[in-house]
């Protein structure tokens, strides 16, 4: 059966992937084989793939609502726009949970000009830049400009010292932290140019969708009991993370949410953050 990508692209049906994304939820074989079943029943020919990824966050949903949560996990960092603000706090947020000091946000002379650093990190008397490249779309790759440009921009830090931790302070590493891919090329020229490159699926071992399962760093956006409204107002009052709920009643309270809604989401977000 052939199914329509968001990109365009006509592609056939594969249900072992479908299966794969579906076992990342957290759901059980049992919820996993109804949800394949039902989808294989009502899917048809042509079907997109954002009708199918709708279908299966439904069935996920009946079954539990951190199911569903972590089955949208990546919808949920495109939340984070759109222009990516809190998508560096977030991953300002990812660099800290590893044992990382973390300022965001900088303005930092280099030889020639003056550069807005997203990320400066800390770790060891360590300290290295973070720039993260935010993609609304989730079929928009990095490519090979990107850390081109980004590596112009370090090599105008890195020999000048900085006000940032202390009034001496070398930045000697460069990362580009991206929530969608880096194109081959761009990988490839990271590596000889011994830039650090982080995106959803890289490097394979320790990329960012398994550093947040690891982790359980699930960004407040992926809850299904709280509304768009809602979710944006925690935002902005720096309320990243789903564990940063869950001893915080008062904040819940602050943007209005009942008590019985305040019970339901807590129980969403302990759920989602003890799940391992």
């Amino acid at each position: 059966m052939k199914i329509v990508k968001h990109s365009g692209s006509i592609v056939d049906f594969n249900r072992e992937k479908l299966k794969s994304s579906l076992l990342k939820s957290g759901a059980n074989k049992i919820i996993v084989d109804e949800v394949l079943k039902t989808i294989e029943s009502q899917i048809f020919e042509g079907i997109s793939t954002k009708q199918i990824y709708k279908l299966a966050f439904a069935l996920l949903k009946k079954a539990s609502n951190s199911h569903a949560a972590r089955y949208n996990l990546r919808a949920a960092i495109q939340m984070l726009g759109p222009a990516g603000f809190f998508f560096e706090k977030y991953i300002a947020r990812l660099f800290i949970s590893e044992g990382f000091l973390a300022q965001t946000n900088l303005f930092l002379s280099g030889k020639c000009v003056v550069h807005e650093v997203d990320i400066a990190i800390m770790k060891n008397n360590t300290i290295e830049m973070v720039e993260c490249k935010f993609h609304a779309g989730k079929d928009a790759n990095s490519d090979v400009k990107i850390p081109m440009y980004i590596l112009s921009r370090f090599n105008d830090l890195k020999d000048r010292k900085h006000l940032i931790y202390t009034k001496n302070d070398f930045i000697s590493g460069c990362w580009i932290v991206t929530n969608n891919r880096f194109t081959s090329d761009a990988i490839l020229f990271a590596k000889c140019s011994g830039l650090k490159l982080l995106s959803w699926d890289y490097p394979d071992s320790n990329s960012l969708r398994r550093k947040i399962d690891d982790q359980q760093l699930y960004p407040i956006t992926c809850l299904t009991t709280l509304s768009l409204a809602e979710k944006d107002k925690l935002l902005v009052l720096d309320i990243i993370l789903a564990r940063e709920i869950i001893d915080n009643i008062e904040i819940l309270e602050k943007i209005g949410l009942s008590p019985t809604r305040i019970k339901n989401v807590l129980k969403e977000a302990a759920q989602l953050c003890n799940y391992i």
